[in-house]
């Protein structure tokens, strides 16, 4: 029997399509979307419906917004789960929990721990308390700048710059902005810190030591946490390829499934000792230095490329429903993903054979490349049950704009991952 719930999804953007897809194979049901703007993996859709209003990404519109919607839904028979797509999301619906939680199901972490975990800065600090590998880092902030004092650089070039501030930073535009960077000199070093401190960025920078190795060093988890902070699913991916774009770095664009028992255990450990609850992920990388991985960042929230984990048969969206609808997560194991290899497919974002030309020609590769001759693989967007014409033509638009991207940015970029 099919368990009568609602879904409200907050964003429009792909990591939105893919738990929207996620609900629509496991119950067959279409999910409600709210966003700030109009994104292409989700438009011309028949599994979601859309509502958008300008500037929901930000506090006054987002909690008139909600209050708004939770007059709809105040007398609404069946649970309705509120699930957040970004990190303004994510911040937001745990600063308006208390609110929120009086009509709808909101699985996520308190607002002190999401900011304290969000934030960069004092992210590697609860991973140095819980014993979770990081990169050397060293913080920069405004003050230093201003008063150009303590700005050394003690890690070897080139070196990681990053925002600590993820949500702060969506609002700096500035020429040749990127989500990350790569300091290859001192030079250069100044010249970005200057651009970014005088274009409206006040948080904190992290400064990193750079950890050598191309995109295939790199990892992704997925995690779910109960309400009653059990870990109850982790699913680790190797991606091995990413989008070169400068804007865009970071984001994955192929990912392999793998199993990794070690990752699991630390992991599980951090989680369950900081009683998070919800949708969780990693990124980290390989340290081939001393065969360790460090974590860059975690998100509490899916990842954008989250579908690879319901593409490879753990959908992300029967957790929460079993979580806080049916109530048998509780008594449920934990899943350890991706221990049976002939189970796994390849996710990809974008065609077939960009990952072809341009991913590291190496035994990770050689997997993928059988998987497709297989047939077993698949990506986010590309969902028989929700095709037409209009959003075929669009999905096909949007997977050929990959190929300037890479054109123009590949070079440039590779083998300069920094996490994201």
């Amino acid at each position: 029997m099919t368990p009568e719930f609602t879904p409200i999804i907050l964003g429009s953007d792909m990591n939105a399509y893919g738990m929207a897809r996620a609900f629509h194979e496991a119950y067959g049901i279409n999910v409600h979307c709210i966003a700030s703007d109009p994104l292409a993996p989700t438009r011309y859709s028949n599994i979601l419906t859309l509502e958008f209003h300008h500037g929901f990404e930000e506090d006054p519109v987002f909690i008139d917004t909600m209050h708004e919607v939770a007059k709809r839904y105040a007398d609404h028979p069946e649970p309705v789960i509120l699930l957040a797509m970004g990190d303004a999301y994510a911040e937001l619906l745990a600063k308006h929990k208390d609110f929120l939680e009086q009509t709808f199901i909101v699985p996520v972490a308190d607002y002190k721990l999401l900011r304290r975990l969000n934030n960069k800065e004092s992210f590697y600090q609860v991973a140095e308390e819980h014993g979770l590998p990081y990169p050397k880092t060293k913080i920069i902030t405004k003050a230093m700048y201003e008063k150009k004092e303590d700005l050394d650089v003690p890690f070897t070039y080139p070196v990681a710059l990053k925002p600590a501030n993820s949500v702060e930073w969506l609002d700096i535009q500035f020429e040749g902005r990127k989500k990350a960077f790569v300091i290859h000199s001192e030079t250069e070093y100044l010249d970005v810190v200057g651009k970014i401190y005088d274009n409206g960025y006040t948080s904190d920078l992290i400064l990193q030591e750079f950890i050598p190795g191309d995109d295939s060093n790199m990892r992704t988890l997925n995690a779910y946490v109960s309400k009653d902070h059990q870990v109850k699913l982790m699913c680790l991916g190797h991606p091995l390829l990413e989008d070169p774009t400068p804007a865009a770095i970071g984001n994955y664009v192929t990912i392999l499934p793998e199993y990794n028992q070690d990752v699991y255990d630390v992991v599980q450990k951090f989680l369950e000792e900081l009683d998070i609850t919800g949708y969780v992920n990693f990124d980290m990388k390989f340290d081939p230095r001393d065969n360790t991985f460090k974590f860059f960042e975690i998100n509490l929230r899916q990842g954008r490329s989250s579908f690879f984990v319901t593409l490879t048969g753990y959908n992300l969206a029967r957790f929460v429903v079993d979580d806080y609808v049916t109530g048998t997560l509780a008594d449920a194991p934990t899943v350890y993903a991706n221990k049976i290899q002939s189970q796994h497919m390849l996710w990809l974002g974008v065609p077939v054979k960009l990952f072809k030309d341009y991913a590291v020609d190496n035994e990770y590769k050689q997997q993928a490349l059988q998987l497709i001759d297989s047939g077993r693989y698949g990506t986010t967007v590309f969902y028989k049950k929700d095709m037409n014409i209009r959003r075929w033509v669009l999905l096909k638009y949007m997977f050929h704009n990959y190929i300037p991207r890479y054109k123009k940015y590949f070079e440039e970029n590779k083998g300069r991952d920094i996490g994201r």
